[in-house]
């Protein structure tokens, strides 16, 4: 019973991340499941764009808040926020990845994690 409550917490989670950089018009927004991958650092990776460093500030302040408030769920870790080209939020189950676009065109983390289960997410104009 605990495990479906684990994972039924990790689906609000996304959820809530994803809809938060919606709300900020985040690019190319994509989830990778993991948790089927043996030794993986975590379940999901939420990986998405920012046009600049001020939306990439604004997609991580959204995530904050709302996953803060709505859920009551605090990172366990964060960084790059400092210079906002590459912000890592780390909740455990889930991590995620706040890139500008050619930050994340150079390291092509997706490609790392190909052996995931991507899913895309549609952009919100």
């Amino acid at each position: 019973m605990a495990i479906k409550e684990k994972k039924s917490e990790t689906k609000k989670l996304l959820s809530k991340v994803v809809s938060s950089i919606q709300d900020k018009k985040g690019k190319d927004i994509i989830s990778i499941d993991l948790s089927k991958i043996d030794n993986s650092i975590t379940n999901y990776f939420v990986i998405c764009s920012a046009s600049s460093t001020t939306q990439a500030d604004a997609i991580y302040d959204e995530i904050m808040e709302k996953v803060h408030v709505d859920l009551n769920i605090k990172p366990f870790h964060r960084e790059g926020y400092e210079n906002s080209e590459w912000i890592l939020i780390d909740y455990f189950d889930l991590v995620v990845h706040i890139f500008l676009e050619d930050v994340r065109n150079f390291y092509k983390l997706e490609d790392l994690w190909a052996d995931g289960i991507i899913k895309r997410y549609q952009n919100v104009d």
